[in-house]
């Protein structure tokens, strides 16, 4: 069942005060659940009053989906009218109109916190929603440019925060618990890109020292601003690129 839409709030009055949020989609093959998030994320954050622009970052190379390397490059590409970003998953949807998506001054806050997450409870845990300041996001150097596959890419940026001098915040006095988002995700059919190669075990769990924003290779093959039942969007269709010598998982040949 998908999650109701809140209803239509007006475009970006003059009231909504001076920050604007860079949604940030990594995105490669999904193209049911954009058509459900779009409309539903921008009706959510007008009904609260969030100057947002939503960016659908579509993986088209052939190598194996970096959701890392998407958000440094989502970051570089989403234009100075934005100061804050939102790393956010394209299948999960907040269902609590109290949750907070407004700038996170204080540091980097998680919106998908571990207790109201409905598959991720461990105490370190930063996926899913993850909001940032432009600055904060600069402090941390993005994130690791080394993770091609599913997963471990947040628990290494959680390491970067920590090594920044910042602290992550989480919601308080959201009483809905794991039923305060819905996961749109279907493993059953559509599974995730879950193989470890044998060097990249061995990397899966170290700190990335030297990459991130300074050293993500990338191309823009287009840039398009779409409507997605009314619901204004940019997809920015990616070449990644891979330096086989330091990351040579980055295809399963």
């Amino acid at each position: 069942p998908q999650a109701p839409l809140p209803p239509p709030a007006e475009d970006e009055p003059e009231s909504w005060g001076p920050h604007r949020l860079a949604l940030l989609v990594p995105f490669r093959e999904r193209f049911e659940e954009l058509l459900t998030f779009v409309p539903y994320m921008h009706r959510f954050l007008s009904k609260k009053s969030i100057r947002h622009h939503i960016f659908i970052l579509n993986q088209v190379d052939h190598f194996r989906f970096n959701r890392a390397s998407l958000i440094n490059v989502g970051f570089l590409e989403s234009g100075n009218d934005t100061d804050y970003i939102a790393m956010h998953d394209v299948d999960l949807l907040p269902l609590n109109e109290q949750l907070d998506y407004s700038f996170p001054e204080a540091g980097p806050f998680h919106v998908a916190s571990p207790e109201l997450h409905p598959l991720y409870h461990y105490k370190t845990y930063v996926g899913g929603i993850l909001l940032l300041t432009k600055q904060h996001y600069e402090m941390c150097n993005g994130m690791s440019n080394r993770f091609w596959g599913w997963g471990r890419e947040d628990d290494e940026f959680y390491r970067r925060i920590k090594g920044a001098g910042l602290q992550v915040r989480r919601p308080s006095g959201i009483t809905t618990g794991y039923e305060t988002f819905q996961h749109l995700h279907d493993p059953a059919w559509r599974k995730r890109d879950q193989k470890r190669i044998a060097a990249q075990k061995q990397e899966q769990f170290k700190v990335d020292r030297e990459g991130g924003l300074n050293n993500v290779r990338y191309r823009i093959e287009s840039r398009t601003a779409l409507s997605v039942a009314g619901a204004p969007c940019t997809v920015l269709n990616i070449l990644l690129d891979c330096d086989m010598g330091e990351t040579p998982w980055c295809t399963f040949g």
